[in-house]
């Protein structure tokens, strides 16, 4: 059933049945860090993710849902000269617009597949407050509306017919605040004073092809606007805070979500949980979503629940989510980070100017984080459509072409003494945590990552030395880290082993004569008492 919750979910008068057995999970933070990440999570190492909704149709990039609202912002720009002005045209006749129409899943999941990913995150709402699914309790969904499609019910069973691990991402909770400049107008010009769409009603809908919709239910403004968009809720800072309503809602959409697809996993686009402090709706679901998995699994919790700004206490709870960013240290428990080789959504220039993410840039941001103890989600952005453009499909076949000599070595390893040496692992300050990718200068050749697996070390070499001759100094005789005995050196996609020497100053390795890929080059390692016990 539909929003069936657990003993201290909802009030038991809402429900209108009998409350089931005491529940595993209760919403409390104590109860929750009972919590165990599930093995499968912490041998994947790489997930992808396709971030897509009705805000790919203009191809202009994030937040189109937004930004479309706010007077001279380029896709306000855009959106005039494309569509018409926001108080005649909206963002709903944007969703009227997207039809799907080019859409292969299966397709693309084997692509993804064959890039190595071991899980897939499909998009079940954003900002925009548009249900990517069969939901019973929002009328502005993908069934009823635009490609009246399933998206999330469609790439599901295919996902897991590919024996991989299937997540949906959550990001609504936000839109009470986050869609208020639909209530605004233009300051300037002929349309100054005029009301853009996010003022309309049910009623204004007659003869519209929304008739019977309320628009107000996807722009969310049964309230007066705060004086700025505020992330964490602050009302101190200006933020409005979301009515029981609202957040009822909210509650009832997500546990429709879980209960109608049972995803492995659940990511939020939120500080710590959804609604969070201003609600218990984050505590509710988690305990809802963790009991329900374990019911689904004969006892067994599998599920894997993200968040982002997460306290010592709270990481114990669930998955420390870090987006576009990455962390300074091997952390205990295991994490992850998302980004995406462009925007978050589709943005046609990142195609047409070739500045998407190089292959390598992924593949070393894969190797840091894995030597971490951590996963990357990598987001490939489609298109409107649904098809990937020519310079995306180029980046699967590269990244495909490395994965298939190291991801067997990566996925279920396990970070090791340390995890890396070089100028790169030297802090230069900063904290870890959100948006912190791409601050770091190139890697050299000095620069190696390491993790370990089935007995064996796997030194990752972040660039090729010009002499031929990697050096490993962690593996120096007599180093805390060197203490075991060095057998065999070779490297993942060439045959035989390697010539090496050992003394005070490293490991020193004679490379093959020829690379046997265009970045991140692996040594294994071999010799008893090199690797440390798998944890």
């Amino acid at each position: 059933m539909a929003g069936l919750a657990l003993p201290g979910l909802m009030p038991r008068q809402t429900m209108g049945i009998s409350m089931p057995p005491k529940s595993h999970f209760e919403p409390t933070w104590d109860s929750l860090s009972q919590y165990k990440t599930p093995p499968w999570f912490r041998d994947a190492k790489f997930g992808i993710w396709a971030h897509w909704g009705p805000q790919c149709v203009p191809e202009q990039g994030d937040w189109y849902a937004r930004r479309m609202y706010q007077e001279g912002d380029s896709a306000y720009k855009y959106h005039r000269e494309h569509y018409g002005h926001p108080s005649i045209y909206g963002f709903k006749d944007v969703i009227h617009q997207w039809k799907a129409d080019r859409w292969d899943p299966e397709h693309l999941i084997d692509l993804y597949k064959k890039a190595g990913a071991k899980y897939f995150m499909a998009l079940a709402n954003h900002h925009d407050n548009f249900d990517n699914y069969n939901s019973r309790h929002h009328s502005w969904n993908s069934v009823a509306l635009g490609p009246k499609k399933d998206i999330v019910g469609t790439w599901e069973p295919i996902v897991r017919a590919a024996g991989m691990r299937f997540g949906v991402s959550v990001h609504a909770a936000h839109s009470w605040s986050w869609y208020e400049v639909a209530q605004g107008s233009d300051k300037t010009g002929i349309y100054k004073g005029v009301p853009y769409d996010g003022v309309l009603t049910k009623s204004d809908g007659r003869g519209n092809w929304w008739q019977g919709l309320d628009p107000q239910d996807l722009y969310e403004q049964h309230h007066t606007p705060g004086t700025g968009l505020v992330w964490d809720w602050n009302k101190a800072q200006g933020s409005s805070i979301p009515d029981d309503a609202y957040c009822n809602n909210f509650y009832d959409r997500v546990i429709d979500l879980i209960d109608q697809y049972d995803p492995d996993m659940v990511y939020f686009d939120d500080t710590v949980l959804p609604l969070y402090p201003i609600s218990d709706v984050g505590l509710r679901i988690a305990s809802y979503y963790y009991n329900q998995n374990m019911k689904r699994r004969h006892g067994r919790l599998e599920a894997v629940l993200t968040g982002k700004g997460l306290s010592e206490q709270q990481r114990q709870c669930m998955v420390w989510d870090i987006e576009r960013g990455y962390s300074h240290r091997i952390e205990p428990l295991p994490w992850q980070t998302d980004t995406c080789i462009g925007q978050w959504h589709y943005l046609r220039s990142c195609f047409t100017d070739h500045w998407y993410k190089k292959p390598n840039d992924v593949v070393h941001m894969l190797v840091d984080i894995v030597s971490k103890n951590g996963n990357l989600m990598l987001n490939i952005p489609l298109p409107g459509h649904g098809e990937p453009d020519d310079d995306e499909l180029k980046f699967l076949a590269d990244l495909t072409r490395w994965m298939d000599i190291h991801g067997d070595h990566i996925y279920a390893s396990r970070p090791w003494r340390v995890y890396g040496e070089g100028p790169s692992t030297v802090d230069a300050g900063r904290a870890s945590g959100n948006f912190n990718e791409g601050k770091d200068k190139p890697y050299v050749a000095q620069d190696i990552r390491f993790i370990q697996k089935g007995g064996s070390l796997y030194a990752f070499l972040m660039a090729w030395p010009e002499d031929g001759k990697a050096t490993i100094t962690s593996l120096a005789q007599g180093s805390a880290n060197g203490d075991g005995r060095i057998e065999r050196v070779e490297m993942l996609g060439t045959h035989g082993p390697l010539a090496f020497s050992r003394d005070t100053t490293g490991l020193t390795v004679n490379l093959p004569s020829r690379r046997p890929t265009d970045y991140a080059y692996a040594l294994k390692i071999d010799g008893p008492g090199i690797t440390r016990r798998d944890s």
